[in-house]
Order: structure tokens, then C-alpha cells, then sequence
């Protein structure tokens, strides 16, 4: 899912989000256009919407979390 629909089905506008992770509208805007974008932001953003970034990696037997990638104890 793209993270402004992510955005729009947690009922947060951009400006709201904006605030919550003091930064400005455009920023949020230029966010959610990204193709590519360093974990720790994609948690920040996460994080804002009330949720928790899980990365995982799927394998043809099964799939592993991976963890250690995000310091949960680090806010935005």
C-alpha cells in the first residue's frame, strides 16, 4: 500500500502528520512520493500513524523477521 493511502486510511493529513513528526507539509508530501527511503524514516513515519514497522524476508520455506535495524527506543 502507498503510504498517502497508508496516510488517508489512519485518517491523518498530511499537515497532521506534518506536526506529529515536526517537519512541514512538503517534506510529508515529498515522503510519500519517495521510491526509496532510509528505514529509520519509513519507522518515523510508521510510528506517527500509531503503527510499528516490521521487516521481513520471505523465502520459498518460510519467512524470517529481521530485527536490529530499528533502535525502538529512538523518537521522532
Amino acid at each position: 500500500m502507498p503510504l498517502s493511502r497508508l496516510r488517508a486510511a489512519r485518517h491523518l493529513t498530511q499537515e497532521h502528520l506534518a506536526g506529529i513528526l515536526h517537519k512541514d507539509q512538503s517534506a510529508i508530501s515529498q515522503m510519500e512520493r519517495r521510491s526509496d527511503m532510509y528505514v529509520r524514516t519509513l519507522a518515523d513515519f510508521v510510528k506517527a500513524l500509531g503503527g510499528e514497522l516490521e521487516i521481513r524476508a520471505n523465502f520459498p520455506d518460510g519467512s524470517v523477521r529481521i530485527s536490529g535495524l530499528i533502535d525502538k527506543t529512538a523518537s521522532f
